[in-house]
């Protein structure tokens, strides 16, 4: 399960890592869209947002990498890993399957962590 624990870690932590920096650094390139995803990331972009986005992004996969906060970075993606669901689910359906291994590998590090997660859920 320790095994299990640290890959599931890593892989959600290099993910978020990852695409969170590219909205800075553009090393992957994006489609054009069209309708309302296009509209809606079109706001995200114009509006600046998109970089507060990112950078909860960065600094959640980060703090999973490290492995010393891991709550803290797993508090952080949550309501971002939901967003993305939502996105998906509303907007863009074809991401529907990789928003669902995200959320697996969210939910499994939560449940790993549910010690740490448990004063939060106490009257």
């Amino acid at each position: 399960m320790k095994y299990a624990v640290i890959i599931v870690r890593v892989l959600l932590g290099l993910t978020f890592a990852v695409f969170g920096s590219n909205a800075f650094l553009h090393f992957i390139p994006m489609p054009p869209m069209q309708g309302l995803p296009g509209q809606f990331i079109g706001a995200l972009f114009s509006s600046g947002y998109i970089y507060a986005i990112a950078g909860v992004q960065v600094v959640g996969g980060l703090l999973l990498l490290i492995g010393r906060f891991v709550p803290l970075g797993l508090a952080l993606l949550v309501p971002v890993i939901v967003n993305i669901i939502l996105y998906h689910i509303f907007l863009d359906p074809s991401g529907l399957g990789m928003a669902g291994v995200i959320s697996i590998l969210a939910l499994f590090l939560l449940w790993a962590y549910r010690d740490r997660f448990a004063p939060l859920l106490k009257p």
